[in-house]
């Protein structure tokens, strides 16, 4: 119980600062679109080079990683679906899948790993699957849905070496399979901006809920409602059905894996939409109401498994 909440206090703590930079005018009309591109092209592409470069890819090969990949591919599979049924276009069914499986392992995943989990290292597979192959994939797809699929073909297959999150992301794996140390020099400086990412995602995501409309109204309404609905309940109970009914956890390892999946859509999330112009109202929406909404499955699943 704790764990959650401070997890989300956390967060509605520095969104509610962006908010207030935007009312008083203190980054100026641009600030948003300033802390956007900070995001993505510099913090990220270090933060996720630097946590990578460091992390035991032994995880990679877990039942608990198994577990998040099927049930991230499944909510992300009946999204796609319905949003080519819809035609929603690519861009928009690709964040929306996003929202859909995607969750907030880091900022808002690690404190509930250690406070309720006991242990923060347990949210290590979670975070290194989607870094490693969701993120790659999920950018390329909206690189080729917009600007980046009308060029030559070598160009359109250079796509994933060319976006800064991808390479960051497969860097830092690069590093940790080779075993290579990172010298002091380079990994420190690297680190110092990575640190940057999380509280640059938060602010401009205040930032951009100021003037908006009210959730869950307008186009964007039944793409949201069916991407909480996925990420909230859908993920989650295919996460405990699998590592039940599947792999036979139990105990400490089926709350952990089922914890993961019942994690709200993550906050960078919105900067892949505002970067790329796609599914920006979704992808707003979407975090603030499975945030919202995944604090008393949170609490449910705690004190259920616990």
């Amino acid at each position: 119980m704790q764990g959650v909440l401070t997890g989300f206090a956390v967060i509605a703590v520095v969104i509610a600062v962006g908010y207030v930079l935007r009312v008083r005018g203190h980054l100026g009309p641009q600030g948003r679109e300033v802390l956007t591109k900070l995001a993505f092209h510099v913090a990220s592409p270090a933060l996720l080079f630097t946590t990578l470069a460091t992390a035991d890819l032994s995880v990679v090969f877990s039942s608990r990683l198994l577990v998040t990949a099927l049930s991230t591919a499944a909510v992300a599979g009946v999204f796609v679906a319905v949003g080519v049924a819809r035609r929603w276009g690519a861009g928009r069914t690709t964040i929306g899948a996003l929202c859909s499986g995607y969750v907030n392992s880091g900022n808002l995943g690690i404190p509930i790993a250690v406070y309720v989990l006991g242990d923060a290292s347990l949210v290590a597979p979670v975070l290194l699957f989607q870094l490693v192959l969701v993120t790659p994939v999920a950018v390329t797809i909206l690189d080729l849905s917009g600007g980046g699929g009308k060029g030559p073909l070598w160009r359109r297959l250079l796509t994933p070496v060319r976006n800064p999150i991808a390479v960051g992301s497969l860097a830092g794996v690069a590093v940790a399979a080779s075993g290579l140390r990172v010298p002091a020099p380079v990994m420190d400086p690297l680190t110092l901006i990575g640190n940057m990412s999380v509280p640059a995602v938060l602010l401009a995501f205040g930032i951009g809920l100021c003037g908006s409309t009210m959730p869950l109204r307008g186009v964007e309404r039944r793409p949201v409602l069916l991407a909480v609905a996925l990420k909230t309940v859908g993920q989650p109970a295919v996460a405990w059905a699998l590592a039940a009914g599947v792999f036979g956890l139990r105990g400490a390892q089926l709350l952990d894996v089922v914890v993961t999946s019942a994690l709200p859509a993550a906050q960078n999330l919105y900067t892949y939409a505002s970067t790329y112009g796609v599914g920006e109202r979704l992808a707003r929406d979407a975090i603030l109401v499975s945030t919202v909404v995944s604090v008393p499955v949170l609490v449910g699943v705690a004190a259920v498994l616990g």
